[in-house]
């Protein structure tokens, strides 16, 4: 088998059909941006849920003059009640479960009132009407429901907040942005088979006489479908190169040089050694199935 001449071949076929060719690299680049898009989203989501999964605390806020849970009816809570909590987290039940805590008095939760709200309104409340704080570190994050029910419906604790909560609706809503992009790219890939596929079938038409001749001189199988097979391989191999070239520049410019500046709450962020992972994914991932759409659309074609 001659290597020269089947690529003289397989571009040839190429320069015929060039439309259908563009429209190939089209598909297939836009199929596969969904593709590599979906699998920075599953890195992003994996890699936020480990972090804050270790970050994440249980925070048990005491009554304050303001609090307005059933709990705090009976206004502040006593210094009996901040020590009955302590206590409790120290205690041989809790302590085992626990890596940190963290307690803030009331000054200490008024400095970071003014951290994040301002001198003003934090004055405008006052030190007075601040309430004490304990924040919770615990060895297994998954553990969480247990101080959430240890301390729920306590007297003297206005809430108890368990952050992994907070952060559930986050990870859900780009779960299911990720089986979006997912089913895109499916549709789009669909596409771009039956398309290379199509194209195959029209440049075998085209050259049918060619064909015809190569069989009548004893062309083995294997030759005469070869140029064909690779005109579906270079068109899709093209457009994965455009569809990594694509998720190179928006993970630089749109996450590492965008989010990363203004959703500080999202981090750690994807970067550009996770998306050089992904590019030889998308670029195998579009050379087998242009190989294995094309070859069975020149067989099939072929046997007719």
């Amino acid at each position: 088998m001659r290597f020269g001449l089947i690529v003289g071949e397989a571009l040839a076929g190429l320069r015929r059909n060039i439309s259908m060719v563009i429209s190939v690299v089209l598909v297939t680049f836009v199929s596969l941006t969904f593709v590599g898009a979906a699998i920075l989203m599953q890195t992003q989501i994996s890699t936020m849920r480990a972090y804050w999964g270790e970050q994440a605390e249980v925070t048990v806020y005491m009554c304050s003059p303001l609090s307005t849970s059933a709990n705090c009816v009976d206004g502040a809570a006593t210094e009996d009640q901040v020590e009955k909590i302590k206590n409790d987290l120290a205690g041989d039940a809790l302590s085992p479960l626990i890596s940190k805590v963290a307690f803030e008095n009331k000054e200490a939760t008024f400095k970071l009132w003014i951290e994040r709200f301002g001198e003003e309104q934090a004055n405008a409340f006052g030190v007075e009407n601040m309430g004490e704080v304990f924040r919770v570190t615990l060895k297994n994050p998954q553990q969480s429901e247990v101080i959430s029910e240890a301390f729920s419906g306590v007297a003297g604790v206005d809430e108890v907040q368990d952050q992994r909560k907070l952060l559930d609706p986050l990870f859900s809503a780009l779960t299911v942005a990720t089986y979006i992009a997912v089913g895109v790219a499916a549709l789009m890939l669909i596409a771009a088979v039956l398309l290379i596929g199509t194209t195959i079938r029209l440049s075998a038409y085209a050259r049918r006489k060619e064909i015809a001749i190569m069989r009548l001189v004893g062309a083995s199988n294997r030759s005469i479908q070869m140029p064909f097979v690779l005109e579906g391989v270079f068109a899709a191999f093209l457009g994965s190169v455009f569809a990594s070239a694509a998720v190179l520049v928006g993970v630089h410019f749109g996450v590492e040089g965008y989010l990363a500046e203004r959703v500080p709450f999202m981090r750690p962020l994807v970067g550009m050694s996770d998306a050089v992972f992904v590019v030889p994914v998308l670029i195998g991932i579009g050379v087998v199935l242009a190989a294995l759409s094309a070859g069975f659309a020149i067989r099939r074609w072929l046997r007719t």
